[in-house]
């Protein structure tokens, strides 16, 4: 005859948060073993990929008790938040802004500039084109300065 099971808890509804698996102890006895929900992992916010290098935990496990520094966060910059491909373009963003207050006449290429949340992504097949044109205004700006100073 087989063995009927009880819950351990009194907890007795079949949801997710008090899923169970049937484990045969030395005894040869059948009992219920509580199983932990599947961690996804922590995200990106801007990309929405998950965040390489950190263990995909529950989140009461990321507490500074159980799980030591190194292994909560990636060691570079916005470390465990954002992705390496978000932190990448919000860089190059950052580099562009500074680039474009030198020279203000280049507008063309800014309006290329797709705004996802607060971040925005430059789209990159405009970046050398962008480059190329913040030289070419550069160098305008030299030899009109050189022809005033004559």
């Amino acid at each position: 005859m087989v063995q009927r099971l009880t819950y351990r808890t009194r907890h007795s509804y079949a949801t997710k948060s008090n899923q169970h698996r049937v484990v045969k102890t030395p005894g040869g006895k059948l009992v219920y073993q509580t199983t932990k929900k599947r961690a996804s992992g922590p995200k990106c916010p801007v990309t929405g990929k998950r965040i390489q290098g950190i263990p995909h935990l529950r989140p009461a496990e990321y507490k500074r008790s159980r799980l030591p520094r190194n292994r909560r966060t990636v060691n570079r910059a916005y470390g465990g938040v954002l992705s390496g491909s978000a932190v990448r373009e919000r860089f190059v963003h950052q580099h562009l802004r500074l680039s474009m207050s030198c020279c203000i006449h280049v507008f063309s290429v800014s309006r290329h500039v797709l705004l996802i949340g607060d971040y925005c992504r430059i789209i990159r097949a405009f970046l050398v084109e962008e480059q190329k044109i913040v030289k070419k205004v550069l160098k305008i700006q030299k030899t009109k300065e050189k022809q005033s100073s004559k």
